[in-house]
């Protein structure tokens, strides 16, 4: 059978490539990504804080990275293999420039930046006679927290917040000691983040095979599939769904230059019980595309345990069944099920550690000597490295929380928990390709839930409210990219160490252009006319939970241990059920995260994605499943490009508010 047009291409490309190795990770590709790695640094907070456009990378999905990527495949690199093949960037390559964009995806905003800058000082400037934070929370806070001369009213925060006067300077020597205290943690968990993924990578890949559906795009751009070169851009199927989001997205931009040019309305409410049910109606491109991806057992677990949950909590409120804990704002909406959606985590983990117990016991052979270095060459971190550096890791951010203020005797269960809801959320977000997910709670507010005020004092409670910098609103983080990007590290055939130093360089690109960024932006226009959920809403919600709970010293929750364990119980029975009945059609991970608030905006993207590919695979089987592929990808891809694309329009003429996307 005679090659298609696009296979001989490939195969002459390579053919002529002068005989480069393509599995192997080049200095140039390093260069490109930390290249790549500061141009989000610099564009995600520019984007949020500056423009008030679309999200460039809050969440899972990564949309610069994609889009990066995208204009580099079909620009620059396209143009290379068709007159100067050898010159051409290799999959390989690719696919490094690609994951040091996804690592350093996880720093500028949600991830680290965003949240260090404001947290750290909020306290000291939201203080005031009302609250009584001044003498109840500030003076617990360590003065090495927060920047030098750190007080309610002092200018080295008020700046931050509200600008600088004419002609001042950035007070960085002032916030010298206190970064220098913050970032070697944060860079610590990010450590440990990719020490753990390395451990984890060849049993969620190789042994499980778990779906990854937010690799597929990448590989097929970077030609993983076709001898390196990108036949998606081939296919007009492609090109229908990317114009389709791209047209879609450029729609809801003009409607925000030219307020005329009718409104696209992707999203409707419908109340089914008046004060009581609300339900959303949301079409997400991205989110069609990513669910087009995975099993029509986990899609349909997906939206199923999300419309159950609601009707769970439309009968709760109904029947006046409430707690009056308060575990914080983040995940689930209800403290029952915050604690019930904590017990499915905890199940997940253990459980999959258990399913895993052949692997770790390889692990181990390899870290006491017993086994070969064969076992791990392909990692990008050896297994020895990978299990010391998890272990010091943890032991040095457990003593950051200890003179942070967290009790000792807390510090073990605060990590367990943290690292449960971390590496839970990265094994759901490869699975499912909830490319928009939060845990249903944060190991900050079940913790103190479970102990109750008395173990950990006001100033535990207050050191507990500093750790909603990087436990919080995990809605992306080093883990998840790690997991991505490991996967996708088969197309690298030699030297698999270097990408190691790739992550590192992309996190530490990106830390000093984010950093660079985000300070000057604030002392210069002042923080509060930035992101108002990064300088506003996030530091008062964290520290009005921490007042709560030093104000009204709870007990411990005798209903949150029992919640708790009824979550991991019931989390445990679906998972017999489905290993004991072929006919069983619930995946558990749908009820893992049914009850959280960004699943209540994306079941209905869900259930029509899966009645989208339920339809394709009952007329059309696999071919037609395999054919429609690309329009799904078109939809991630267009939707991506379209949002950077007007970002630079934004930029260029200096219009502001104009969100393409949400989710």
């Amino acid at each position: 059978m005679a090659a298609k047009p696009d296979e001989s291409r490939a195969n002459q490309t390579l053919n002529n490539s002068g005989g480069r190795q393509h599995g192997v990770i080049t200095g140039r590709a390093l260069l490109l990504g930390a290249v790549g790695a500061a141009a989000i640094g610099l564009l995600a907070p520019w984007a949020i804080h500056v423009l008030h456009a679309s999200y460039m990378a809050l969440d899972f999905s990564t949309p610069a990275a994609v889009a990066l990527l995208f204009v580099l495949v079909a620009g620059p690199n396209l143009l290379l293999l068709r007159f100067r093949r050898s010159l051409a960037l290799t999959t390989a390559e690719l696919i490094t420039i690609y994951t040091m964009m996804v690592i350093a995806s996880a720093v500028p905003t949600m991830g680290l930046t965003a949240q260090v800058i404001p947290l750290s000082t909020g306290a000291h400037y939201y203080a005031t006679p009302e609250n009584n934070w001044a003498e109840t929370i500030v003076p617990n806070i360590p003065a090495w927290a927060a920047p030098q001369g750190a007080a309610p009213d002092t200018p080295v925060i008020t700046y931050l917040f509200e600008g600088l006067p004419a002609g001042g300077q950035v007070p960085w020597s002032a916030w010298v000691p206190s970064l220098s205290a913050w970032i070697p943690m944060l860079l610590a968990v990010h450590f440990v983040m990719i020490c753990m993924m390395v451990l984890l990578r060849k049993q969620w890949v190789d042994n499980e095979r778990l779906a990854y559906p937010l690799t597929y795009l990448p590989l097929a751009l970077a030609g993983a599939d076709s001898k390196g070169w990108p036949v998606i851009l081939s296919r007009k199927t492609f090109w229908i769904g990317f114009g389709i989001a791209f047209l879609a997205g450029s729609w809801v931009g003009l409607h925000n230059y030219f307020p005329p040019v009718p409104s696209l309305k992707l999203v409707q409410s419908v109340a089914l019980v008046k004060g009581i049910w609300s339900l959303s109606f949301r079409i997400s491109f991205p989110m069609i595309g990513f669910f087009y991806l995975v099993s029509l057992e986990t899609s349909f677990s997906l939206w199923f345990f999300n419309l159950l949950t609601q009707a769970v909590r439309a009968a709760m409120t109904s029947l006046g069944i409430a707690s009056t804990e308060n575990l914080g704002i983040y995940g689930a909406r209800d403290p029952i099920l915050k604690y019930v959606g904590t017990g499915a985590f905890l199940a997940l983990v253990v459980t999959g550690l258990w399913v895993a117990r052949g692997h770790l016991s390889l692990i181990w052979k390899r870290v006491t000597g017993e086994a070969g270095p064969e076992v791990d060459e392909k990692e990008i971190l050896s297994y020895r490295v990978a299990f010391w550096g998890t272990i010091i890791g943890l032991v040095l951010i457990g003593w950051w929380l200890g003179a942070s203020g967290l009790p000792a005797l807390v510090v073990p269960l605060f990590l367990l928990m943290a690292f449960v809801f971390f590496i839970g959320l990265t094994r759901i977000v490869a699975e499912s390709g909830m490319a928009e997910a939060v845990a249903p709670a944060i190991a900050s507010a079940v913790v103190p839930g479970w102990l109750g005020w008395g173990v950990l004092g006001d100033r535990g409670m207050t050191a507990l409210g500093l750790t909603y910098i990087w436990t919080s609103d995990i809605r992306t983080f080093v883990m998840a990219s790690a997991a991505n990007s490991l996967k996708m590290t088969g197309v690298i055939e030699a030297k698999h160490r270097r990408l190691f130093w790739g992550f590192v360089i992309a996190i530490l690109v990106a830390l000093v252009a984010s950093m660079w960024l985000t300070m000057t932006r604030a002392y210069s226009q002042g923080g509060v006319t930035m992101s108002n959920w990064f300088f506003s809403g996030s530091p008062q919600a964290a520290f009005k939970w921490v007042e709560d709970w030093c104000g009204r010293q709870p007990s411990p929750s005798v209903g949150g241990w029992v919640y708790t364990a009824l979550g991991a119980a019931i989390y445990l029975v679906l998972t017999a059920l489905r290993f004991r009945s072929p006919k069983w059609p619930f995946h558990p991970i749908g009820y893992c995260i049914g009850s959280v608030w960004l699943m209540d905006q994306l079941w209905f993207t869900i259930f029509l994605t899966w009645l989208t590919k339920g339809a394709i695979l009952r007329y059309g089987g696999m071919v037609a499943y395999q054919n429609m592929r690309p329009i799904f990808l078109g939809l991630i891809c267009g939707q991506f490009t379209c949002n950077v694309a007007w970002v630079f329009i934004d930029w260029l003429t200096g219009h502001t508010y104009n969100q393409i996307f949400w989710i």
